[in-house]
């Protein structure tokens, strides 16, 4: 909706010709988006109100220059930033700009927090665990791990305790238990999350990994083989896909501390 049609509907409220609730209805039907064009992208700056959080900015392909101009805009917008899949060169750029901004090189991440918020003092603990089959799976998890912090909160990290050695798994049984969701990197055959999924009550995410030699096909072998998973609560995002796993396990946090405070 435009600004001269919500005009009008303050108007028409003032005047008693429209209840508050009608004019709500209203706007709402009529879809208000706010965006901000830059020269370089259409920034959805709705999306929190809308989804819960703030647009994610894929940076890969993007100009050093247009990322910090994208930033900015959130920024002003009051609205904390998380960048992923940036190079060194853009990270070192948008460093320049933002020197509070946090650089996860492993995860090819960037995070700057919100203007004005100590937001990333404030995160909630013991919700959700990651973990890794292998170290190599390491950069995929941290993905997710920083897609987590961005969301407040402060995941668990487990890494290497794949299916090669059983009994690694085993010894980490209490820190998988009673939380809300677990998101597990896999690949060479990717049966880990399916040996998790049996141990817990709760979602179990998995997120296949390009990792292995060449019979698993860059993640396929994979990531067929978790969506063939005979655990019942097992769910599996796309081959790398460490922000999507992450994303959703702090939207079903989310809405299980949504139900404990309400």
């Amino acid at each position: 909706m435009a600004d001269d049609q919500l005009s009008q509907l303050f108007e028409l409220v003032k005047q008693g010709t429209l209840s508050v609730e009608q004019a709500v209805e209203q706007a709402e039907s009529q879809g208000h988006h706010k965006s901000g064009m830059l020269s370089s992208a259409n920034i959805d700056l709705d999306r929190s109100s809308r989804c819960g959080y703030p647009e994610v900015i894929y940076c890969e392909g993007k100009t050093s220059t247009a990322l910090v101009e994208i930033f900015t805009l959130l920024l002003e917008s009051k609205q904390r930033c998380l960048g992923t899949r940036i190079s060194e060169e853009q990270a070192e750029t948008v460093l320049k700009q933002f020197p509070q901004a946090i650089y996860n090189q492993v995860a090819r991440t960037i995070r700057i927090p919100e203007k004005d918020a100590a937001f990333d003092e404030e995160l909630t603990k013991g919700k959700i665990t990651v973990l890794t089959a292998g170290t190599s799976d390491r950069p995929v998890a941290e993905e997710a791990m920083e897609t987590l912090i961005w969301m407040g909160y402060e995941p668990d990290l487990i890494v290497d305790v794949g299916v090669a050695g059983p009994h690694r798994l085993i010894e980490q049984l209490p820190r998988i238990q009673n939380v809300s969701a677990i998101i597990v990197a896999a690949g060479m055959e990717g049966a880990l999350p399916s040996v998790v999924g049996g141990w817990v009550s709760c979602p179990v995410i998995a997120v296949p990994t390009s990792v292995g030699y060449g019979a698993s096909l860059g993640g396929l072998t994979a990531l067929l083989g978790m969506l063939n998973s005979c655990a019942a609560n097992v769910t599996v995002v796309n081959i790398n896909a460490g922000f999507k796993a992450g994303f959703i396990a702090g939207l079903i946090a989310d809405q299980q501390r949504s139900s404990s405070e309400s």
